[in-house]
């Protein structure tokens, strides 16, 4: 996901459409792009379905002087009910391929579910952790995800990137400097179009055996028709503790965090750094929740909790 700030430029609907695309939408509401379910419109919103869509969306919003932002499958946003005043380009880019024996290429669009099962089907082994985080590909390069003990950075080879610039090239895993939940892709706004990933040969039955087992454990804790988006937090780096992190889960089940909402966003009864959009809550509503929480687990840790979801727009 990527967000460039850039100098106020009105610019005409007939320029936009000429410099965009036919496929460009006007107000197009985002709400429907992310896990929560909440959001006001995009002003503009286009989806790039190839490297080369994307290249000249960055390029035409570059020529145009417009703030744009970079979305894949919007399980890591929070959007403000106002919307986004730019251009939103949702990332499209699909495909999957082996690539040798033991490689997949995949494009950034991909869902990181069909990754895992493509792999599991080749026999391939290194995903397995990967099972059940919703999102996409590129997405989860960019914020390495992970989960029991496993992430991105450990099976990522390359990756293709688009940056500010609409250039493309391709990096080494070295190059995004990963860390917990991060990458330098937050800094630098480059955009993950395609990853090949490097894995292991193994039994197919054990690989699925795995990844079911890690399926029905996160479908405990992250039921599929709750509205959310996993994790409010991240985990506590703490050298001391086990798998050197403290989950903030934790900290938040202690605090009484499964009692608390704000409208209709509430704690889940099932995991306390969840937040779940009930009914018809607002954004507004889950920042305000999110907040709270911080300040409970600050009032008695001394711990100032940071966000695991992207907050986009004017709160």
């Amino acid at each position: 996901m990527v967000s460039k700030p850039k100098a106020e430029q009105t610019v005409s609907q007939d320029k936009l459409i000429a410099e965009l695309g036919e496929q460009l939408e006007f107000d197009r509401p985002l709400a429907e792009f992310t896990t929560f379910g909440t959001g006001g419109p995009a002003r503009l919103f286009l989806e790039a379905k190839s490297i080369e869509a994307m290249t000249q969306a960055v390029a035409a919003a570059n020529r145009l002087k417009l703030d744009y932002l970079v979305i894949g499958g919007g399980s890591n946003l929070l959007v403000a009910d106002s919307g986004y005043d730019g251009l939103v380009i949702r990332a499209g880019i699909g495909g999957l391929k082996l690539l040798k024996e033991t490689e997949i290429v995949c494009g950034a669009g991909e869902d990181l579910m069909s990754l895992v099962d493509f792999a599991a089907g080749h026999s391939l082994s290194g995903l397995e952790f990967a099972a059940g985080i919703w999102g996409s590909v590129g997405g989860a390069v960019f914020g390495n995800a992970g989960a029991y003990g496993g992430d991105i950075s450990q099976v990522l080879a390359e990756a293709t990137l688009v940056d500010t610039k609409g250039q493309v090239k391709t990096v080494g895993s070295e190059y995004l400097r990963f860390g917990y939940r991060d990458s330098r892709l937050k800094s630098t706004q480059e955009i993950v179009v395609e990853a090949r990933f490097r894995l292991q040969k193994s039994d197919e039955k054990q690989i699925r055996d795995k990844v079911n087992s890690i399926l029905k454990e996160r479908e405990a804790k992250f039921p599929p028709t709750d509205r959310c988006a996993g994790c409010i937090f991240k985990n506590i780096p703490d050298a001391d503790s086990e798998h050197g992190k403290i989950p903030a889960g934790r900290l938040l089940e202690e605090v009484g965090a499964k009692s608390m909402s704000v409208g209709d966003a509430r704690v889940s009864e099932r995991h306390a750094n969840i937040i779940v959009n009930s009914g018809k809550a607002t954004s507004k509503d889950i920042r305000r929740l999110a907040d709270k929480l911080k300040e409970k687990v600050f009032e008695k840790y001394g711990i100032m909790l940071q966000e695991e979801v992207i907050q986009v727009g004017q709160f």
